[in-house]
């Protein structure tokens, strides 16, 4: 469904990504990793069309990405910064629906259903800061879901979250996953969240000229646990895998 081709990035001077080289089939949860400042972010809005590289080429069901592609969503760590404060919590959600040409009616009675579903049930006439952290960037993740996108990119979605809102959120993630079959570019500077959400890791080397570097199948069950699995031989082996790998060692 995504495939990418030698794609390279430079700024002035800094070259930041060198010839990165993906396929993720449709339906697919792929975790990126890396040191900080590795280009995760830059990878993101490369294969958002935000940031076309200057080298290779980024295809999206077989079509070259030169612009923002139709059916794509990005959810931002900033959640609080992405979501506009002088709205309700339920015309937050609603914005895309305005693109597909919806009225105002069918606009909030799916915004109103997507809250329910991600366990915001009752909040969608509260304005954003109104809410805690976690609920806005359950807000964030309703609005990327509601125009049911083929491609959903998140950019360290949950790493400014305390641990078990974080985990409720991963658990969610996966809910989602299994149930809309999305495919997902999840982005997170957390090995153990990267294993934990991903069916498959790859770990990017350090900067400058980011590339992959390991390349690895999850062969967990898709139906996981926050204490069972991360328990299992099988993850605790996965995650010191790209622990060392991250780390170069």
């Amino acid at each position: 469904m995504l495939r990418l081709d030698s794609v390279s990035r430079h700024f002035g001077d800094q070259h930041v990504l060198d010839g990165i080289s993906l396929t993720v089939p449709d339906g697919q949860l792929l975790s990126v990793v890396g040191p900080s400042g590795c280009g995760k972010s830059t990878l993101l809005r490369t294969i958002a069309g935000l940031l076309p590289g200057e080298e290779g080429t980024v295809t999206l069901d077989g079509t070259p990405v030169t612009g923002v592609p139709d059916r794509l969503a990005v959810v931002f760590q900033e959640y609080g910064r992405s979501l506009l404060p002088w709205l309700t919590v339920r015309d937050n959600v609603a914005l895309p629906l305005r693109r597909q040409g919806l009225g105002r009616a069918a606009r909030r009675a799916g915004a109103e259903a997507i809250l329910e579903r991600v366990g915001l049930h009752g909040v969608a006439r509260r304005r954003p800061g109104e809410l805690s952290g976690g609920m806005q960037q359950r807000v964030a993740l309703a609005r990327a879901l509601v125009c049911r996108p083929a491609l959903m990119l998140m950019d360290e979605p949950f790493g400014s979250l305390d641990a078990g809102t974080r985990e409720d959120l991963e658990d969610l993630l996966l809910e989602v996953h299994r149930s809309d079959g999305t495919t997902i570019v999840f982005v997170t500077h957390d090995i153990d969240e990267s294993v934990y959400v991903g069916d498959r890791v790859v770990v990017l080397s350090p900067g400058p000229g980011s590339r992959v570097v390991r390349d690895l199948p999850v062969g967990l069950p898709a139906e996981r646990d926050q204490i069972t699995t991360r328990s299992l031989p099988d993850f605790v082996a996965l995650r010191t895998e790209v622990g060392r790998a991250v780390r170069g060692t």
